[in-house]
């Protein structure tokens, strides 16, 4: 599950829209300095605002869900009444309400709170039970036992209203509805990464194979979901939906299909409305969650660096602006210079990243080849002063903060979901670790923008420096990097010093690991084409940068953050689950995980096609892989199906009759030369 390539590029450019989408980060302009292009008025603004005012629903819905799970339901109420005062006017929803204020009355317990129950009773809730449903007058009466039992006798007939439980999914029950009726839906991220970790955790059941990531998943993912918003009568009477949405719905999110067909009908017929409904009732572990967004962020160097000791207390450790300025003074002529080797656009991922729109975010799946994406570091780590307190560590070190200081300032600063409200000093010897740990992180940093920019000379004189073991270890990652420099010289005319290149590095890496001798053949044909053709902009740099900074970061100690690893194991399941169903995810564009497996960008060379195996004693053994994600990462096409017999009509009747997933029906209908009617005879005999 580990080996999928991935585009990190695209998972990038999610994690960025959901951190911003939720407020995580700071947004702050200098007043002595001119906007960035994000920031100044643009076509994207309307987009900006609509984010702005979902983001403000979402909170919305929070204070509501948290003032009836607290008891408060005349506040809830309240708020409802001020933001959604529509929603009232669904008397089922008040009549809950009412009967939740009925209870929290009696629960306090003084004479005047009883008298207010009373008083509730008269006043709103007999009217409610009168016109709610036809079952409400019923309940109505049954709820008075609450004034004869109380909430310490557990087997009295109303011992279920006592419960706290009832505040619970009454909460859950309205912000289900607030999300449709405000269109307050998560971002995307978050409702991609609830998908993903759900068809996981059902491949694995359904396989019984092991889960790599059950720690994180069974603590991201809550069991509990939220009570579904249910249609009005009115809308009972809908015309029919078509049975390949209401099956597709049902097993997208373990649905029953009745369950598929409510939710349809609340949505209007909108399947997509309808997914998101179900998909936002599923809930995240929000702590857990925003604790491994900001670990990505700080690995990928959105965010400052900065330590959470606890809530109100944030600790960012990166250099002053006084250190940053004076570095800048010194290394000015050295980051132009730099740049200057560059050919075409020296914008890195990360820079159109933090600061580009969101259409221009969204375009970034389209420059990266994920099958760059082999891990091939080593698992050698060194601690945290063997490496760092070397001359050599230091000497690269402070290069890298030169070439560097321009990105560490656009940095934002994580807020997380509260404003900061005091600062604990710390010790200094917990500075002194911080401060260790940090360097390596802006040394990892340093190394992956320059080789996001084509750098890669560069890049290889400063890890040889550092440490001249590493390509002894990593030979693939060598080759790429080198072929990067082979490509750029002869992009620049300059063939005799490219051969040089590969005579020197090119030519003995493949004759010691022959499966590198193809790639380099394929290298050597870029002399046959013009010039112009051989270094372009549209290689894929940012996943050979990405590639690189794990690879160096596993070296100096430094792991993949957790996301990861979630992102990669939920990948290929999600892929192989659609093998086994022999269709294509209807939802997976709407969700943006085709971006996550697209490859289509040209490769550098055949050898980023290469998986890497890490081994304990930090070698890299390399194997052979396809570079085809349609032909084994991707999502077969509903002819897989006709190919074993099987018609799209028996296969949606068989799974329709008997409530079976698309993959046992297919097997079924296999044994009985493709007939529903004998299927479903043969099981109900």
């Amino acid at each position: 599950m580990d080996s999928i390539p991935v585009n990190w590029e695209a998972l990038d450019s999610l994690i960025i829209d959901f951190v911003k989408s939720e407020n995580l980060i700071e947004e702050s302009i200098s007043p002595s300095t001119s906007p960035s292009p994000s920031l100044s008025p643009s076509p994207s603004s309307s987009t900006s605002s609509s984010s702005s005012s979902s983001y403000q629903s979402r909170l919305l819905i929070r204070q509501i869900r948290r003032s009836v799970e607290c008891g408060e339901i005349d506040a809830a109420i309240d708020l409802l009444r001020v933001h959604a005062p529509s929603v009232l006017d669904d008397h089922r929803l008040l009549f809950c309400l009412q009967k939740q204020r009925f209870i929290e009355l009696l629960r306090k317990g003084t004479a005047e709170d009883r008298e207010s129950a009373i008083k509730c009773l008269r006043e709103s809730l007999a009217p409610c039970a009168l016109d709610a449903y036809p079952e409400a007058y019923e309940e109505f009466k049954h709820i008075l036992l609450a004034l004869v039992y109380g909430e310490e006798d557990k087997n009295s007939p109303v011992a279920s209203e006592w419960s706290p439980r009832r505040r619970i999914d009454i909460a859950g029950l309205l912000s289900s509805v607030l999300r449709a009726h405000l269109c307050a839906y998560d971002p995307l991220f978050a409702m991609s990464l609830r998908y993903l970790i759900s068809i996981h955790k059902l491949f694995c059941f359904r396989q019984g194979v092991p889960s790599p990531i059950s720690d994180l998943t069974q603590r991201l993912l809550l069991e509990d979901r939220d009570p579904p918003a249910t249609p009005l009568e009115s809308s009972y009477e809908a015309p029919p939906f078509d049975e390949v949405d209401i099956q597709a719905l049902a097993h997208a999110v373990e649905l029953t299909r009745q369950g598929a067909i409510d939710s349809l009908r609340f949505a209007k017929g909108d399947l997509y409305q309808a997914f998101q409904n179900e998909l936002c009732r599923i809930r995240l572990d929000d702590p857990m969650f925003d604790e491994l967004v900001h670990e990505y962020c700080v690995y990928r160097g959105f965010v400052n660096f900065s330590m959470v000791d606890a809530p109100g207390m944030q600790l960012s450790i990166n250099n002053d602006q006084s250190e940053s300025g004076q570095l800048s003074k010194n290394c000015s002529a050295e980051v132009e210079q730099g740049n200057n080797k560059l050919s075409g656009s020296d914008t890195s991922a990360t820079q159109v990243i933090m600061e580009g729109s969101p259409e221009s975010n969204a375009n970034l799946a389209s420059i990266l080849s994920t099958d760059t994406e082999e891990r091939c570091p080593s698992e050698t780590s060194y601690g945290d002063c063997s490496t760092s307190g070397t001359p050599q560590f230091g000497k690269v070190l402070q290069k890298n903060k030169c070439l560097r200081v321009g990105e560490t300032n656009k940095r934002k600063r994580w807020r997380g979901r509260h404003e900061n409200t005091e600062f604990v000093s710390p010790r200094s010897c917990f500075l002194n670790r911080m401060k260790n740990k940090e360097d390596k992180h802006e040394l990892v940093l340093g190394l992956k923008e320059l080789a996001s920019r084509g750098m890669t000379e560069e890049v290889v004189e400063e890890i040889n420096e550092m440490d001249s073991d590493f390509f002894v270890q990593n030979p693939s990652l060598l080759f790429q990097l080198k072929q990067v420099e082979f490509l750029k010289l002869v992009g620049s005319g300059d063939h005799t010093q490219a051969l040089r290149v590969a005579c020197s590095f090119l030519g003995p890496l493949a004759s010691s690991h022959p499966d590198l001798l193809k790639p380099l053949k394929e290298t050597l044909l870029a002399l046959l084409k013009p010039s112009e053709e051989a270094f372009n902009d549209h290689l894929p740099l940012c996943a050979l940068a990405s590639t690189l900074q794990v690879a160096i970061g596993r070296r100096l100690g430094i792991e993949e953050p957790q996301l990861m690893k979630i992102i990669k194991a939920t990948l290929y399941t999600h892929s192989e689950w659609f093998k086994l169903q022999m269709c294509k995810d209807r939802f997976e564009g709407l969700l943006k995980i085709d971006a996550l497996k697209e490859v289509g960008a040209k490769l550098i060379i055949d050898a980023s096609r290469l998986d890497v195996d890490m081994s304990t004693d930090g070698s890299s053994q390399v194997t052979g892989s396809s570079n085809n994600r349609k032909q084994d990462d991707g999502s077969p096409t509903q002819s897989s199906a006709r190919e074993v017999g099987c018609d799209e009509t028996a296969i949606l009747k068989v799974m329709e009759f008997l409530a079976l997933p698309r993959a046992d029906a297919i097997h079924l209908l296999a044994q009985y030369n493709g007939n529903a009617e004998t299927v479903i005879q043969q099981i109900f005999a």
